[in-house]
C-alpha cells in the first residue's frame, strides 16, 4: 500500500502526464461506496505492479477541473495514461482485483513491463 500515489492538480502534469511509465489514475470520491470497495484491490495492485505501472488516486471533488478535462462522468473510474494521453478507462467497480489487473495488463504490453526480455534477441 506504500506504493499507492496521491495525485492532485498542482502535480498532475508532472506525476501523470510526464511520467516515463504508464500511470493508472483511480478517479474517486470519499463519499462513493463503490470507490471504497475498489480501494483495497487498487492498493494491492499498486504494490504488485511496481516497476510496471504507477497507480494512484485522484479525488474528483478536490480536482474537479481534471475530472472534467478527461470526461469522468461516473466514479469510480480508472484511467490509464501513457505518454501524456488517456488511452483507456474502466468505469465502475468490476467486483475484485482480477478484472482490474487483466485490464491493466491488456493496456501495458509485457514488452513494456519487462524491457530486458528482448536484450539477448539480436
Amino acid at each position: 500500500m506504500e506504493n499507492m500515489k496521491h495525485f492532485d492538480g498542482p502535480t498532475f502534469e508532472a506525476d501523470v502526464l510526464q511520467a516515463s511509465e504508464p500511470v493508472v489514475v483511480d478517479f474517486y470520491a470519499d463519499w462513493c461506496g463503490p470507490c471504497r470497495m475498489m480501494t483495497p484491490a487498487v492498493e494491492q495492485l499498486a504494490d504488485e505492479l511496481v516497476g510496471k505501472v504507477v497507480i494512484g488516486k485522484l479525488d474528483v471533488d478536490i480536482n474537479q477541473e481534471i475530472a472534467i478535462r478527461y470526461g469522468i462522468m461516473g466514479i469510480p473510474t480508472l484511467g490509464l495514461f501513457r505518454e501524456g494521453k488517456l488511452v483507456d478507462r474502466m468505469i465502475g467497480y468490476p467486483g475484485g482485483k482480477a478484472p482490474i489487473k487483466a485490464w491493466i495488463e491488456k493496456n501495458v504490453p509485457s514488452s513494456e513491463q519487462a524491457p530486458n526480455t528482448q536484450a539477448g534477441a539480436a
